[in-house]
């Protein structure tokens, strides 16, 4: 941290340190509110990044709460209509996504055109970006509280910007969660691994899920086309190495659901294998004294539930309602941020342990019950969020 002992006032009411998912989502929610926000965000943006992109009921249940979700259907992302799975034996069980919680499609988009969508709304709100910009560290008072941000622009200018209050929204290697020394709340093992590639020509048009042994696989149709293949496991069983990465998926996917395999072998893979091993099963504490974290900061669970899109729209709207109450002075900030954290807790505890559970590959009999448990805790959480009030605030007028 740098001490700021002798600063000015603040430039804006909340520096957000990233700018994808979780850092638009809160910064639209917060410059709607009438606060001055501004983004900082290292990579130039629109631009691509890992993500399986499948978007949860109720991420597509705050994207229609938003008013944004006709411009995601717009953009070209395919109406997912139905779910199948894929049990191994040659058993399908197939369901149609019915109209629950006021939605009935899912989404995948590509995050580069989600991530657009949701930069130009936040745009839209009042809120500014500036890209291609580091975060170094924060900025503290004597009393250790967080009141701004130091940065390294393009060309390598060093420069300090102050705020009332700074969200770290920079992913699961937070730089923000690491300068305020956020500690862990909850941690568990692991030990999985995901790969995906896209592939064009695929006989699919629903989200696909194909149990293996000791593994997990799966489509989802994004933009122009394609789907996004994937293969969960465990890491020392996944075998992806450096010298033939399409090959060496393409064995694991024969390996794990070779019906899907056989398909992609059909038609046309169009990128390189994309992965990582062993991400953390972590919750970080979720606020201090000047700063907050949302979506992948403060919480990452193993990708097998394909969840993180939904936690970080999540976040957004639960930070930005209760950010809005103390910086307008309706509440004290600790009593704000106190209540953020417990929401936020409650939220994603019962996923988080299901999600763990999941990615330690327990028998497929077990494993598909832990599916149906998540299912309804899916459609638990899509309820919930549909009947939240939207956030208000003086340049927010309830829908």
């Amino acid at each position: 941290m740098t001490d700021a002992t002798s600063t000015g006032a603040a430039e804006h009411d909340v520096i957000v340190v990233g700018g994808r998912c979780a850092g638009a989502a809160t910064a639209m929610l917060l410059a709607a509110q009438g606060l001055d926000v501004l983004v900082l965000d290292r990579a130039a943006l629109p631009s691509d990044c890992l993500s399986t992109h499948a978007i949860a009921r109720g991420g597509v249940v705050q994207l229609a709460r938003w008013g944004l979700l006709d411009a995601v259907i717009a953009s070209g992302a395919p109406e997912i209509r139905t779910v199948s799975f894929h049990l191994g034996d040659g058993e399908v069980v197939e369901r149609t996504v019915k109209d629950a919680a006021g939605v009935d499609v899912l989404l995948a988009p590509r995050r580069y055109v989600l991530d657009d969508i949701l930069v130009s709304a936040a745009i839209d709100a009042g809120a500014r970006f500036e890209t291609e910009v580091s975060v170094n560290g924060v900025l503290t008072d004597e009393a250790g509280r967080v009141t701004g941000v130091t940065t390294r622009d393009r060309d390598g200018t060093v420069r300090e910007r102050r705020s009332s209050f700074v969200v770290g929204a920079d992913g699961v290697h937070s730089r923000i969660a690491r300068a305020v020394g956020a500690g862990m709340v909850d941690e568990r093992p692991s030990e999985g691994a995901t790969h995906y590639a896209y592939v064009a020509g695929l006989d699919a048009d629903g989200f696909e899920f194909h149990v293996g042994p000791d593994a997990f696989a799966g489509v989802f149709p994004t933009h122009d086309g394609e789907c996004n293949v994937w293969v969960c496991c465990p890491a020392d069983d996944a075998g992806i190495g450096a010298d033939d990465r399409t090959g060496d998926f393409t064995a694991l996917l024969q390996r794990v659901a070779p019906s899907l395999a056989d398909r992609v072998g059909r038609a046309r893979v169009t990128s390189a294998v994309r992965g990582a091993v062993r991400l953390p099963n972590h919750v970080r504490v979720a606020a201090g004294s000047g700063w907050a974290l949302v979506g992948d900061a403060s919480y990452h669970r193993d990708p097998i539930t394909g969840h993180g899109i939904t936690d970080a729209f999540r976040d957004a709207d639960l930070l930005a309602r209760r950010l809005g109450q103390a910086l307008r002075g309706e509440v004290r900030e600790d009593e704000a941020m106190a209540a953020y954290a417990l929401e936020r807790y409650r939220a994603l505890a019962p996923i988080f342990d299901v999600t763990c559970q999941l990615a330690a590959y327990p028998p497929a009999d077990e494993f598909v019950a832990l599916q149906k448990r998540l299912s309804d805790l899916l459609e638990a959480e899509a309820a919930w969020l549909a009947s939240l009030p939207p956030v208000t605030g003086p340049a927010l007028v309830p829908a």
